[in-house]
């Protein structure tokens, strides 16, 4: 009886890996007589050059030419840029609800210290924009936060820290351009 059993078990476990090579994929169902496949997403010719990558702080293409201030909305970064299409600087901001549409600006004002429409004090206040009537504009919070506004505010403070704003306000006088990308 138990050779009986055996046997059937055999012919169970033969008859299931069987059915399991049979619906494995090609890839994974192999024996020793199959030669290998080539991937479809495999290249029949290995890469001699890695594909070149976007450098992250380049100043962005189509950002016109000149010195100029450029901010990228989607990428929430500013570049100061000087008269040969050089970067001077480049750092991240925190947008404000209100932002311009793409295209090119001049700073039309600035301030040292204000009191921001959100209530924190701010310096080194760098404006460019009109978005109806709310005012948009570069600057920094005095105590170096950079909080996410509430999205629901009507504010156009663009803010970054200390030190970038001080970069900033060197860099952006009155009728400076300003270029905003997408």
């Amino acid at each position: 009886m138990v050779a009986g059993l055996t046997a059937a078990a055999v012919v169970v476990v033969a008859v299931l890996a069987y059915q399991a090579s049979a619906n494995a994929p090609d890839s994974v169902a192999s024996s020793s007589s199959a030669t290998p496949k080539a991937s479809a997403s495999a290249s029949a010719q290995p890469s001699t050059k890695p594909k070149p990558t976007k450098d992250p702080l380049a100043v962005p293409a189509g950002s016109d030419t000149g010195e100029r201030v450029v901010y990228a909305l989607k990428d929430r970064r500013v570049w100061l840029v000087d008269g040969n299409d050089k970067a001077l600087r480049t750092f991240t901001v925190m947008p404000s609800p209100v932002n311009p549409p793409p295209g090119i600006y001049q700073v039309t004002s600035r301030s040292g210290t204000v009191q921001g429409s959100d209530g924190v004090p701010i310096e080194h206040v760098v404006r460019f924009a009109n978005v109806g009537e709310v005012a948009v504009g570069f600057s920094a919070a005095q105590d170096g936060s950079m909080e996410a506004p509430d999205p629901e505010s009507k504010t156009g403070g663009v803010r970054m820290k200390r030190a970038d704003g001080n970069a900033m306000w060197t860099f952006a006088t009155v009728g400076a351009k300003v270029v905003v990308v997408p």
